[in-house]
């Protein structure tokens, strides 16, 4: 407070009044200030506390990453299961989360920033509008209103499924002076005379082999709307749907090996052997067809088939009748079953294609634990052939080979000789002679992917394909191959079939079901594989 002198009052106590004023002015001056500086301070620990957090959890993120993402030679060895690390991922958001939310909190009283552009929802949600009309103010009532425009926002809502009952009514006719009665025949359905629609024998199969949702869990989350459908139940009827889409299965599975080139894996599922009273393995195999990377037109499909053997005499019988490129990893049993069928003289001709994604992993193995140079120069070396891998994808198979050919063919009998010279220095026990004799080996079926542009460098198209099946084994334990193991494999292998090919699965299962049931026949049965689905087909 600033006055001229002759502003200044004469009287003592006015002036004694005005110094008071003063004094207390600039007091809360000072207070403020201090207060501003300990919110300053708070602010600043706060921040500090957040990005701490925040880097910690994002550090966790990555490597989780890593782990559940990464290539497989590259993923990291946690220990963890594929759900637990699935549970992790959604603590590391909600913890981020919290803390965008304790940020905001801080800075409420800051100038907010431009928002951001909404996320688009998809067109075919259905739309709720609701309209938020102002209260007319004081003064305005009776006037008429001039609307200059709108603020408009979209939420994204659900509505839990919910069940319903489905009323068939089939009245009888008499007709006077004449005998007998008139009624329509009742519609067939899959389970006849039975409780479930198609629809819902569809949900509780896609629910259980595609989303990994056991039987158990459904009864649970069904009975929290009043409905009580026991898992017994549930389960003969997955039983019957095994039986009857058997022969879509098997369709698929003889699709795939008309290929030129097809795919093969096998995983470990766990099994109540029958009066063993005890947990043993059985495995599931699986045959994928993909010809999209080289510019093939067919659509692609795997087929999974439930055995109690990891043996060679399956995977024989599985491909009886195939002629072309098996694309596999370096399991022993593809390459037995190879020379068994040439010693007993069978007319089919298979070829085996080699991984380079497993040999990479024995090498990158070493190459993190600093064992081997070589490991690392082979790492380093195999990073350039996934590149020319991202350029050939998608063109001509004759494309594919000139390309590898022109590029890739040094690179690869570069890391033989290297290989070949290294092998003779190191100890013949050494991890590194161990993953070079692995390469060694599989030579030549490792190097047939660059004169032929139909293989791919790898075979994690069918990695891909089986990966959700071993997320589903968590929650299952089968009883022999002729129960719940072969229904499994039929129905995963439809509906994996289905998410392929952009299909969706609760779509097509409830249509395919109907039209089984309307009695379809089996000339047709190719109109009712996925890569054939219409939405708004009538079924």
């Amino acid at each position: 407070m600033n006055l001229p002198l002759h502003d200044l009052p004469d009287d003592v106590d006015a002036l004694k009044a005005m110094v008071q004023a003063m004094a207390c002015e600039q007091a809360a001056k000072e207070a403020q200030l201090k207060a501003a500086e300990a919110e300053i301070v708070r602010l600043e620990a706060v921040e500090k506390s957040a990005n701490e957090r925040i880097a910690n959890l994002t550090s966790i993120m990555k490597v989780l990453q890593r782990s559940q993402y990464g290539r497989r030679s590259e993923q990291l060895r946690l220990g963890i299961n594929d759900e637990q690390v699935s549970f992790a991922f959604e603590e590391v958001e909600t913890g981020l989360s919290a803390i965008r939310s304790e940020l905001k909190d801080v800075a409420r009283d800051k100038p907010k920033r431009a928002s951001r552009p909404r996320k688009v929802f998809a067109a075919h949600l259905e739309r709720i509008e609701e309209i938020i009309e102002p209260e007319i103010p004081a003064g305005y009532e009776g006037l008429e209103k001039v609307l200059i425009g709108e603020d408009r926002s979209e939420r994204l809502d659900v509505v839990p499924p919910k069940f319903r009952v489905i009323v068939t009514r089939r009245p009888k006719y008499a007709f006077r002076n004449h005998d007998g009665v008139v009624q329509a025949l009742a519609p067939a359905h899959i389970i006849e005379s039975g409780l479930p629609t198609e629809r819902l024998l569809a949900y509780i199969a896609v629910s259980k082999y595609a989303d990994g949702l056991p039987l158990y869990r459904q009864e649970a989350i069904y009975l929290r709307d009043g409905v009580t459908i026991s898992r017994s139940l549930m389960a003969q009827w997955m039983g019957h749907l095994g039986f009857e889409l058997q022969i879509c299965a098997d369709f698929i599975l003889e699709r795939i090996k008309e290929g030129e080139r097809i795919f093969a894996d096998e995983t470990s599922l766990p099994t109540l052997a029958p009066g063993a009273g005890k947990a043993t393995k059985a495995w599931l195999w699986a045959y994928a067809r993909d010809d999209r990377p080289y510019g093939g037109s067919s659509p692609p499909m795997v087929a999974y088939r439930f055995e109690d053997s990891r043996g060679a005499e399956c995977v024989a019988r599985h491909l009886a009748g195939f002629n072309g490129i098996l694309q596999v990893d370096g399991y022993a049993a593809y390459t037995s079953m190879i020379k068994a069928q040439a010693k007993a003289g069978r007319n089919e001709q298979i070829k085996l294609a080699g991984c380079w994604a497993h040999l990479r992993r024995k090498f990158y193995d070493l190459h993190m634990n600093g064992i081997s140079q070589t490991a690392t120069n082979t790492v380093v070396a195999m990073a350039e052939l996934w590149r020319i891998e991202d350029e050939a994808r998608g063109k001509s198979a004759d494309m594919r080979s000139a390309l590898r050919q022109d590029q890739s063919a040094a690179i690869v009998t570069r890391l033989f000789d290297m290989w070949e010279k290294e092998l003779a220095k190191v100890s013949g026990k050494s991890k590194t002679a161990e993953a070079i004799r692995y390469a060694l080996i599989r030579r030549e079926a490792l190097q047939r992917f660059l004169t032929d542009g139909r293989i791919e460098i790898d075979s994690n198209i069918v990695e891909r394909a089986i990966r959700p099946q071993t997320i589903t084994r968590k929650n299952s334990l089968f009883a022999g191959s002729e129960g719940g193991g072969r229904t499994w494999a039929t129905l995963a292998t439809l509906l994996q079939t289905c998410k392929m090919n952009d299909v969706d699965p609760l779509n097509w299962l409830s249509q395919t079901l109907s039209r089984i049931a309307q009695g379809w026949p089996v000339t047709e049965i190719e109109d009712l594989m996925p890569w054939n689905f219409k939405s708004n087909a009538i079924g």
